[in-house]
């Protein structure tokens, strides 16, 4: 159980040091050598849990998405009315993405475009699974659908333009224009809907 426990504090660690030489150093500058001294392991240590630094980035971004789907999931089991859950959740997916790299001088495009087509495959994955956490709330009486699933995902691409993925926070602007921003979005998105 304790190995468990280190691997999983190691993995964090490297995570964490991942996401520091990112937003200092971008992708093509960023070293496995580089990141294994950040982290105090050998470089060795450091491909036993990442084969590569392509897996070791789509690794640091799967682990934003996952704990942006646990916050998600939270909101979508209140006991908040559907649509305000709604609002809520659409609002969470954008502004948790958006706090969790606004540090970083470029969009997420721009920094890993290295990496774009295995970058790009993840996206669909994470908004997929994004789109099932938001069909559960809509499944709600509350709304007239035909679809909860393809009323989710027009959701997800409705909301992807204030993303930093193709846009840095810079351009984006601060987070309160960000979250006026959603908050419209939002309001007529879940207009169109309810009954």
């Amino acid at each position: 159980m304790r190995d468990i426990a280190t691997r999983e504090n190691i993995k964090d660690l490297i995570l964490d040091a991942t996401d520091l030489l990112l937003s200092r150093h971008g992708y093509q500058k960023m070293t496995m050598s580089s990141l294994a001294d950040a982290v105090g392991i050998a470089k060795g240590t450091l491909y036993l849990h990442y084969p590569s630094k392509e897996e070791l980035v789509l690794s640091h971004i799967d682990r934003i998405v996952f704990r942006l789907l646990v916050k998600l999931q939270t909101l979508a089991h209140s006991n908040r009315p559907a649509a305000e859950k709604l609002e809520a959740m659409l609002a969470m997916r954008i502004l948790f993405r958006y706090d969790s790299v606004n540090h970083y001088k470029k969009s997420l495009s721009d920094l890993l475009r290295d990496i774009r087509p295995a970058l790009t495959s993840r996206h669909k994955r994470h908004f997929d699974q994004e789109a099932k956490c938001f069909a559960e709330v809509l499944e709600s009486p509350d709304f007239e659908l035909k679809s909860p699933i393809d009323t989710a995902r027009a959701m997800i691409i409705a909301t992807n333009s204030l993303l930093p993925n193709n846009l840095s926070s810079a351009v984006l602007g601060d987070r309160r224009a960000v979250q006026r921003s959603i908050s419209l979005i939002a309001d007529m998105l879940i207009r169109g809907i309810v009954k």
